[in-house]
């Protein structure tokens, strides 16, 4: 029963913060999207930035799930490491709330989003990085800084299709993979 109310919250929230965004949601909102007293929500978060947490690192879960299915233990780490960033990008876009979150952190700044879209990029350049370390284990790549790679990796990746469509024509899967191999990929490659 309480498993069932938290969950009822967290569903509430999630879409109040994806049709409205973080700062324009209230707790009032959430409790009568869950159908439940406001009261009630204090019982299971203090607050609306814990209450975001919880839904980002449920998030979180979620994406990593995806990223590990986009990828093929067959296939060589180059090809896997653009399906799965690919795949970790087409996410945040496609999902509501990863969307309204990133709209509301450009034009208002929020503390609380950008806390939680930190957390959401540590995460995926952390899954990135075990990925990296794997390679280099495995004798695919050259040994180098995993962490700082994976950095490189995303924000290269977010840079090629999220920066790059503001002024021009957006690329396809298949450029993104060319160009990240072009002046990523073969300098690590062996």
């Amino acid at each position: 029963m309480a498993s069932d109310r938290k969950r009822q919250i967290i569903e509430a929230a999630a879409q109040s913060f994806a049709a409205f965004g973080y700062k324009a949601t209230t707790m009032e909102q959430i409790a009568k999207l869950a159908n439940v007293g406001k009261g009630t929500i204090y019982t299971f978060f203090k607050s609306k930035e814990e209450l975001l947490d919880e839904i980002v690192s449920s998030l979180i879960a979620e994406i990593k799930v995806e990223a590990e299915q986009a990828m093929d233990s067959s296939l060589p780490f180059s090809e896997n490491v653009h399906r799965a960033l690919y795949r970790i990008l087409e996410f945040r876009q496609r999902h509501q709330l990863t969307a309204k979150l990133l709209q509301e952190m450009r034009s208002i700044g929020t503390i609380a989003v950008q806390e939680v879209l930190t957390k959401f990029d540590r995460a995926m350049v952390e899954f990135i990085r075990q990925k990296i370390e794997a390679a280099v284990e495995k004798g695919e790549i050259r040994p180098c800084n995993a962490e700082i790679t994976a950095f490189l990796m995303l924000k290269m990746y977010i840079a090629l299709i999220v920066d790059w469509e503001k002024d021009h024509q957006p690329l396809t899967k298949e450029q993104i993979a060319e160009l990240f191999a072009l002046y990523f990929l073969q300098g690590l490659s062996k």
